[in-house]
């Protein structure tokens, strides 16, 4: 069979490579014309296909700044091979149908991110696919769900917006004894902070848009696995078009250089943040699972390298959250997430609007829930916008 590039086998003179090596070099393109220090950029959408080893076409995933970026991506997650696609959605879609159809069943945490959620519930009905929501973190809830026909178990941790954190090596062999096909949303933590194929899971997700990216200027996905199941992904793949233009196969490449350094930046703020919030007399709670307060802090601890530049709070009763965010003077109200710059956002407007008032009672989202991406800026310069922002909230709580 023809080899599909994006689909690569690692070779063996890259095993002993750290990780910010692997972000800077493995995977670039040689500008062999100019001696470029970067890779060079290939834009074309038509290829020769007479005398040539490989038919190269954008929406088979194997352009040349394709192939190597997948190259690149697999490594970072210690997986065979990835894909890359033009959205996080895009990649979760196409995998989940590439191992779903009519009569099969599903089981899904119910801490998801909205939009996975809102695909699951908008559409699987219409194929004929079954599903069940688990309500806890752990393997047991899980086994609880299970059917003859399940074929898939998805996971996401830590969750979006509540950091509840899943034992990725429980499901992950509970999933091997009943000979079901685990998928784990790793974008909350990145490569940097968690590898769940090495805790036994068989494909990892990306929405790339996030750490991935890191500039809030990109859209994209990514997947990664062993070679046979990107190979059944891949043939669903080609189907749905979810491809990538090279010029944004190129940014992410490029941003993916620093994400080491970036990633470990956020976790160092983000942990000072979570303690700093815990502490104040304003805030009622912080979901943060490097806190040694949150519930599943011993299973992070376990699982992962760094807690994340991700949590979320709540205020006390009493004071505004949509008034204290527009108050905030450097920490930005944005949608996205995972930017070198901080930005907050309240859930239920944006990322699980998708969901009824009822199915956001049942993941613990409240109206009033903030989730703060941590960036790259200075901790007390944050710690202090927020501080400035509660205090104007209270001032004007006090004119009303």
């Amino acid at each position: 069979m023809q080899k599909l590039v994006g689909l690569i086998a690692l070779t063996m003179d890259t095993q002993k490579m750290g990780f910010n090596t692997i972000c800077t070099h493995l995977g670039e393109i040689k500008d062999e014309q100019f001696k470029g220090a970067v890779s060079p950029i290939y834009m074309s959408t038509s290829y020769a296909f007479e005398d040539v080893d490989i038919k190269r076409y954008p929406r088979y995933f194997n352009t040349p700044n394709q192939e190597a970026l997948s190259k690149k991506i697999a490594k970072l997650e210690k997986g065979e091979s990835a894909l890359i696609f033009g959205s996080g959605m895009a990649a979760i879609s196409t995998t989940l149908f590439a191992f779903l159809q009519k009569g099969d069943h599903i089981v899904l945490q119910r801490t998801l991110y909205g939009g996975t959620a809102n695909l699951v519930n908008e559409e699987f009905e219409k194929h004929g696919i079954e599903f069940s929501y688990v309500d806890t973190q752990t393997s047991e809830g899980f086994k609880e769900k299970i059917k003859p026909n399940t074929k898939v178990i998805y996971i996401e941790t830590p969750s979006n917006p509540l950091l509840t954190i899943t034992d990725i090596k429980a499901v992950a062999d509970l999933a091997k004894e009943n000979n079901i096909i685990t998928m784990i949303d790793n974008t909350f933590a990145s490569p940097v902070n968690q590898n769940p194929i090495e805790l036994g899971i068989d494909i990892v997700l990306h929405s790339a848009t996030k750490y991935l990216g890191g500039h809030s200027d990109i859209l994209a996905g990514a997947v990664i696995s062993s070679e046979k199941n990107m190979d059944q992904i891949f043939q669903v793949a080609k189907n749905f078009g979810g491809s990538l233009s090279d010029f944004t196969v190129w940014m992410l490449e490029r941003s993916i250089k620093t994400l080491g350094i970036r990633v470990k930046q956020q976790n160092k703020n983000a942990l000072k943040l979570a303690k700093w919030l815990e502490k104040h007399q304003d805030i009622s709670a912080v979901y943060y699972p490097g806190l040694k307060s949150h519930p599943d802090y011993e299973i992070a601890k376990k699982q992962m390298k760094g807690y994340g530049g991700m949590l979320s709070f709540e205020l006390k009763e009493g004071l505004n959250a949509s008034k204290f965010q527009k108050e905030l003077r450097l920490i930005k109200s944005s949608m996205s997430l995972a930017g070198v710059e901080s930005t907050i956002l309240s859930p239920t407007l944006t990322s699980h609007a998708l969901l009824t008032e009822e199915e956001r009672a049942l993941q613990g989202i409240s109206d009033g829930l903030l989730r703060l991406s941590v960036g790259i800026e200075e901790d007390e310069d944050l710690t202090q916008d927020i501080q400035q922002a509660i205090e104007k909230v209270k001032i004007l709580e006090l004119e009303h």
